[in-house]
């Protein structure tokens, strides 16, 4: 329904930013990183979830589309509301969360309030799963350069930015020319996510 609100931030508070609109003050549930991104009486744009159930009519509110991608992901994790989805990325940027998920690291999940072990290893254990599925999908349509078939690395590297929401043909560019063989798997991602912001 909202794909974006663009206006003047009015009012920020814990996990919440107003955004103004045209004179209406649209609420939005947000992250402590997006927060951090935003400055009161500042035009912002941010990226819109509506979340709807019987007796509940709710908008998240995101800085970047990676977030909102992230937020989705979580979304699609059984036994993970909004709530939770909003905890984990108060606590982790969209990166930092999906090198926890390729990595399995649990740590860095439950490091996010009201999220325990259990729930961790359901993140990792489903979106993983997801990120492999939609990674042989990229590999079948062609345009994932050969190396990513050829290094396990890559592929949970490729598999981290797929979370993100970056296309194979960019992923596919990005991995060209890191040393998948010779760095870690936190290093591949650091140095693949640089050349994609340029």
């Amino acid at each position: 329904m909202f794909y974006y609100l663009n206006g003047i931030v009015a009012e920020t508070a814990a996990n919440l930013v107003v955004i103004d609109c045209g004179g209406v003050g649209y609420a939005c549930a947000t992250t402590n990183y997006t927060l951090s991104q935003l400055h009161r009486g500042e035009r912002a744009k941010v990226y819109t979830y509506l979340h709807v159930r019987e007796d509940i009519f709710e908008l998240y509110g995101f800085a970047s589309q990676s977030e909102l991608q992230s937020f989705k992901l979580l979304l699609g994790v059984s036994g993970v509301g909004p709530k939770a989805a909003l905890a984990i990325l108060s606590a982790a940027t969209p990166d930092q969360l999906a090198l926890a998920i390729v990595s399995g690291d649990e740590k860095a999940l439950t490091a996010a309030p009201g999220i325990g072990k259990k729930i961790a290893q359901r993140i990792i254990l489903e979106l993983k799963d997801k990120l492999a599925k939609d990674q042989a999908a990229g590999l079948s349509d062609g345009t994932v350069l050969p190396t990513v078939l050829q290094s396990d690395k890559a592929g949970e590297a490729a598999a981290a930015l797929a979370v993100l929401g970056y296309s194979s043909a960019d992923i596919s560019a990005a991995l060209k020319g890191i040393d998948l063989a010779g760095l870690p798997l936190e290093d591949i991602i650091r140095q693949a996510l640089k050349k994609m912001v340029r």
